[in-house]
């Protein structure tokens, strides 16, 4: 079957599916944080993305059918993100938000499905762990960019309420998810504020539940008994 081949094939690719995941969404947030919004940076963004969809992909597609749900929700993100790259149409972007989210969001689910079963923590499961945090702030970023969507002028950069670039939703995320709050960017309108209070609670509710589950890994040890 074309299905069951195209999926074997990536497994022989990415043996360390997670590794090469975490190490292609690294390359992306930093594309993301540091090309222009212009043409050519968006070209460079999707062909960024392309690889994380690869990789993500290969990552969850353990089964048929999650093959399959990820190759139905990657094919349409990269369809409307190239449909976007001018810029000229704002429904292309919206789109390609609201499947990029959607295809995040199921990618964190298989991974932590796989991180937390009840066997060995292999190097390939901490890795799942960590692209799955980093698929976190980038999920809340397109989650962002819809609310601002929906309500214009939901973020506050510098103290000015404007519309901000997909890259500054994804600094703003991460220092969200990661509590930092450096405080030059806010939440101004009712459905950006609550996701943003959505992310920390989040974002400290994974970092808690990782930690227990890799406590789990190791059983206390046992004192001697014996004289």
């Amino acid at each position: 079957m074309t299905i069951g081949r195209a999926r074997t094939t990536l497994a022989q690719v990415f043996y360390q599916r997670c590794f090469y995941l975490f190490v292609a969404m690294l390359a992306l947030i930093m594309a993301m944080l540091l090309l222009e919004p212009t043409p050519r940076g968006r070209i460079m963004l999707n062909g960024g993305n392309l690889l994380v969809v690869i990789a993500a992909v290969a990552a969850i597609g353990r089964t048929q059918l999650s093959f399959v749900i990820a190759l139905l929700l990657a094919t349409p993100a990269l369809v409307f993100q190239l449909l976007a790259i001018d810029g000229s149409d704002s429904r292309f972007l919206l789109h390609s938000w609201m499947f990029g989210a959607a295809l995040y969001a199921a990618t964190i689910g298989y991974l932590l499905r796989y991180v937390f079963q009840h066997d060995v923590m292999t190097a390939d499961k901490l890795y799942g762990a960590a692209a799955a945090y980093l698929m976190l702030g980038a999920l809340w970023a397109y989650l962002y960019a819809m609310a601002n969507h929906i309500q214009p002028g939901s973020f506050a950069f510098g103290g000015a309420v404007i519309s901000p670039p997909i890259g500054d939703l994804l600094y703003f995320s991460f220092t969200v998810l990661t509590s930092t709050g450096f405080g030059d960017a806010v939440p101004v309108q009712r459905y950006a504020r609550g996701l943003c209070v959505l992310e920390q609670l989040v974002g400290g509710l994974f970092l808690a539940i990782l930690i227990a589950r890799l406590a789990g890994v190791y059983p206390p040890r046992r004192e001697d008994s014996g004289t």
